[in-house]
């Protein structure tokens, strides 16, 4: 095949496996030759309408399996990808679309208006609406695919041509479009496949939104990679995961933690049947030590790892067999990956000592779209003597390292415990405090649900700490009680002066709470009580 890219895996699977299930989603089945048939229709149709090679292509809706189609389609012509966060309001929109350059967007019926304006705005090409009639100058999915051809198409694509741009979650800023090849998602498919043992009888259950990195390139493209079955579910509903977890067998998914302890929180948790779980892989905030426990009480092989959008996203990953005797780790690189943890003057952390991570390797981006500036700052200044070709990373970053803005330590084996966010540390009367250490430590109140810890201003030492508290329901823990918890378990810099009871507290959409919201909403205000 000329086509080098993830956009061919369907042709490949297809010629592999063409029988086997690859989707299910609300009781129907696909395929890989019927997901390989609707793929090349979709290609053919947005060929039709102009899509070529280098153009972008974006999609807004919850998962689907016409995102996955949409995904393999845009690889098909050469053109990138471009996954919307659903949760963005129109304007969001509209910058995502014209930063990125989309010609077309395809979106759910239930996203019609905010597509409708923010196509306007962003001046794309081509709406497209997945189901109900097509209006307001609206291409119909289905109609689209009915009057394609269906002829073999096979457009060259190299591994180092963009792949797709996942936009940051941008909660400081204005969101960065991270590039991906082919190259960096086949390199981390690649890494999740030596690391996390998929095999081809996989069923993976895809519960987190597949426009977050973690969702899509660390649990479904694997899975289809592989030749497995991808579970697609469109929203979150712990009660729904563990009746798909028994009825379906499921052996793999990946979720934040907030889903996780709400799946552990149900009344039926101690009972469900989760005997066909081989792996529960969990991201996107450092996971608390309560919730580890909790599934190491069902015999669960809990593990977790650390990435980000930037490195397609694995970084670190904690072996299952070491679940429980590296509790609370990250874990070490992937098999394709490097990573280094710096202090500040940028010499190498000893055991215990806190530094940021950087990473280097095959699935690392190519840079920021259209940032060049951002580029530069994302890399270290410096390279390991390596050129890009040699390193595995695109030529534009060569060897360089990527500053990845996260704090860790490394204990006597080499294990990555994550800390902080460089962003998120402050510091108290010349001590460093990471608030993620203070929060863990509230999560270990049976009253918490959850917690978020920001630095604010003290005239006596520079900046305190002051805890966003929401409570499980029906607990009557008050401040004194909470604050007192932590005496005893953390020295006393680290304690919070003041603790602000909250209902919920504002998280992205892919379940990781928004510090800098959390700043705006709690750094002062009357319904402060300073705590001496």
């Amino acid at each position: 095949m000329l086509n080098q890219g993830i956009g061919s895996w369907p042709a490949r699977r297809a010629r592999k496996t063409p029988d086997r299930i690859a989707v299910v989603y609300d009781g129907r089945t696909w395929t890989y030759g019927e997901l390989h048939g609707r793929v090349l229709r979709l290609a053919h149709a947005l060929r039709a309408l102009g899509v070529a090679r280098g153009d972008r292509i974006a999609y807004l809706g919850p998962n689907h399996p016409t995102f996955l189609e949409t995904l393999f389609a845009a690889g098909t012509l050469g053109a990138a990808f471009v996954p919307l966060n659903t949760r963005l309001t129109a304007p969001e929109l509209a910058f995502n679309l014209a930063d990125s350059g989309s010609t077309v967007l395809v979106h759910a019926p239930g996203h019609a208006e905010a597509a409708r304006a923010a196509a306007v705005e962003a001046r794309v090409h081509h709406r497209v609406v997945l189901a109900g009639p097509a209006e307001d100058g609206a291409l119909g999915y289905e109609e689209l695919l009915a009057d394609a051809a269906t002829g073999p198409l096979d457009e060259a694509v190299a591994p180092e041509d963009p792949c797709m741009i996942m936009y940051t979650s941008g909660t400081t800023g204005r969101p960065k479009g991270a590039v991906l090849s082919h190259a960096n998602i086949t390199w981390n498919s690649v890494n999740v496949l030596v690391d996390t043992d998929l095999a081809h009888d996989e069923v993976t259950l895809v519960v987190a939104p597949l426009f977050h990195t973690g969702s899509l390139n660390m649990t479904c493209l694997p899975t289809l990679l592989k030749g497995g079955r991808v579970i697609l579910l469109g929203a979150f509903d712990a009660e729904r995961v563990l009746e798909l977890i028994e009825d379906l067998r499921v052996t793999y998914m990946f979720g934040v933690p907030t889903m996780y302890d709400a799946m552990a929180a149900l009344p039926r948790w101690e009972t469900a049947d989760l005997s066909s779980l081989r792996t529960l892989n969990c991201g996107g905030a450092p996971v608390p030590a309560r919730t580890i426990a909790a599934y190491l009480d069902r015999g669960l092989a809990f593990s977790q790892g650390y990435g980000m959008t930037e490195a397609s996203p694995g970084v670190l990953f904690l072996d299952r067999d070491q679940t429980a005797a590296k509790a609370g780790s990250a874990g070490v690189p992937h098999f394709f990956t490097d990573t280094r943890v710096v202090l500040p003057d940028g010499r190498e952390a000893g055991p215990g000592e806190r530094g940021e991570i950087l990473v280097q390797g095959p699935h690392v981006m190519t840079g920021y779209w259209r940032r060049p500036e951002a580029t530069e700052d994302a890399f270290s200044g410096e390279d390991d003597g390596r050129d890009g070709a040699d390193a595995g990373t695109d030529a534009g970053t060569g060897g360089r390292w990527l500053r990845t803005g996260d704090i860790a330590r490394l204990d006597e084996d080499g294990y990555a415990y994550i800390v902080d966010r460089v962003k998120d540390m402050f510091v108290s009367g010349g001590e460093n405090v990471y608030p993620a250490e203070v929060e863990d430590a509230f999560l270990t109140h049976p009253g918490v649900a959850e917690c978020a810890v920001i630095g604010v201003p003290d005239p006596v030492w520079g900046e305190v700490g002051r805890a966003v508290v929401v409570l499980r329901p029906g607990a009557g823990a008050d401040e004194d009680e909470l604050l007192r918890h932590l005496r005893g378990r953390l020295a006393k810099y680290k304690i919070p002066k003041s603790l602000v009871l909250t209902g919920e507290l504002p998280r992205t959409a892919s379940g990781k709470i928004v510090k800098a919201a959390v700043r705006d909403a709690y750094a002062n205000g009357p319904d402060v009580r300073p705590r001496a």
